[in-house]
């Protein structure tokens, strides 16, 4: 008789945590859904004409925190691998100059010599001089992310980022397309980043490509070295969406995991 009693009053304790359990664990998950909609920023979104078409929700992930020291590594890899290396020195085996001996060995009282080429020597070669090589080194791939986000970041809090609702060009016109920038505002130097750039886009590549300070370049093709390097960036709808759900699946778990703590 006792053991029943003992055996109901467990479950029944049993049922009641279990209950409380679910309650906290649903409000716990409430509280954090609201504060990552709260942390979700918006971008507006406009058309050429500089009329707002809609806005475009930015993953806190993605458009958080700036880290300086992470884009000073990636621009430094960049512009390492723009160096073109080519400078050479000749050494004695390539100045020109003959092979003979100018004098005789020993008997004439003065320095022995072999060759006027010599490094000892005016117009001799030169020793240990730089040679032709390559000056790019690997760079971790999840750094080379994290510095995309922290430049796509840097560029929102400074209010440079601008997305279009696509690069519909009608007619290569290089006047009306820097009309439309002047519209969009785009002020300074401006890079431009398409989805795809193709046959499609032949009419935007040939309106952007005569105007001074300005670049086009393909979403997956986007470095931190060209959000850095240009003033403004205006993105189509399309080539951010993708950009951004890229770089959210390379968030590492661990910090997501202290970003939801």
């Amino acid at each position: 008789m006792i053991s029943c009693q003992l055996d109901r009053r467990t479950e029944s304790w049993l049922r009641l945590t279990k209950e409380f359990v679910l309650v906290v664990f649903a409000e716990n998950l409430q509280l954090a859904t609201d504060n990552w909609k709260k942390k979700m920023a918006t971008i507006d979104v406009h058309n050429l004409n500089g009329e707002k078409v809609g806005s475009l929700e930015l993953a806190d992930e993605v458009f958080g925190a700036v880290n300086e020291d992470l884009l000073w590594e990636a621009v430094k890899h960049y512009r390492a691998g723009l160096r073109a290396g080519t400078h050479a020195t000749k050494n004695r085996a390539l100045v020109s100059g003959s092979g003979k001996k100018l004098w005789k060995q020993k008997g004439t009282g003065r320095a022995r010599i072999a060759s006027i080429r010599s490094p000892l020597w005016r117009h001799g070669g030169t020793v240990h001089g730089p040679q032709p090589r390559s000056y790019g080194y690997a760079f971790p791939r999840k750094k080379l992310l994290g510095a995309l986000r922290s430049a796509l970041a840097a560029k929102l809090q400074d209010g440079k980022l601008l997305v279009v609702e696509s690069f519909e060009v009608k007619e290569p016109k290089t006047k009306a397309f820097r009309a439309s920038l002047e519209k969009l505002k785009a002020k300074g130097s401006t890079l431009l980043v398409s989805n795809y750039i193709g046959e499609t886009e032949k009419n935007l590549h040939l309106s952007a490509r005569n105007l001074k300070g300005v670049e086009l370049v393909a979403g997956h093709a986007v470095h931190p070295y060209h959000l850095l390097r240009y003033s403004s960036v205006v993105f189509s709808k399309p080539a951010l969406e993708k950009l951004q759900d890229s770089l959210k699946a390379s968030v590492p778990k661990r910090k997501l995991q202290k970003e939801v703590a």
